[in-house]
């Protein structure tokens, strides 16, 4: 395998290349789900039938600490993957792990707003708007959970074999996939809650 070593490490093999273009058209395919879900709620958010609007139920706290969390996780990704490229392991290290407790962070408080949720009368099947709404917040939250696990995976593999093409290549597409997710959650934030807010 011929590495062209002008190239940061995560791009040096053909190979690497594209794993990583491959990356990007699965992100493709994320992002029509993703769309798909906002347009089915900008579709259902006012057929809130006798349940909650959004107005009535969303709480500005916990989903600023949310954002947050989330944005600052994606800034601290960003770090490791420029420590990773100055060779630097153990500060990429560091960095994942933080970018994972604030993620684990961001999970906790969207548990709790589901509880919420659910207690102030908008569960699943209440109405369209409250379906719709959960489903949408549910399945970036499965995503960031998923998320979790796979960067727990690339430490212990960073930690075991060092920072290799491969393990480098492993490593920024996982901070490609926790990007899309910190993108995505600004969507939810800017057109659910704060649109929902007004």
């Amino acid at each position: 395998m011929k590495l062209d070593h002008s190239l940061p490490l995560e791009y040096r093999s053909e190979e690497n290349r594209l794993k990583i273009l491959g990356f990007w058209i699965f992100l493709g395919a994320e992002i029509m789900l993703f769309g798909t879900l906002f347009a089915s709620y900008f579709t259902l958010v006012d057929r809130t039938g006798s349940g909650p609007t959004g107005a009535e139920i969303f709480e500005i706290a916990p989903v600023i600490i949310e954002t947050l969390l989330l944005l600052t996780s994606s800034f601290l990704i960003g770090l490791g993957i420029h420590a990773m490229r100055l060779g630097r392991k153990k500060a990429m290290i560091t960095f994942f792990v933080l970018t994972l407790v604030l993620g684990a962070g961001f999970l906790g408080f969207e548990i709790y707003e589901f509880i919420h949720y659910v207690h102030v009368g908008a569960g699943l099947q209440v109405s369209a708007f409250s379906a719709i709404l959960l489903t949408t917040l549910g399945t970036h939250g499965a995503h960031v959970t998923f998320g979790l696990f796979w960067g727990i995976f690339i430490i212990m593999q960073v930690k075991k074999r060092g920072l290799t093409p491969q393990t480098a290549n492993k490593s920024f597409i996982f901070s490609l996939y926790w990007h899309f997710l910190d993108v995505v959650w600004i969507f939810i934030f800017s057109f659910v809650y704060l649109k929902g807010m007004m």
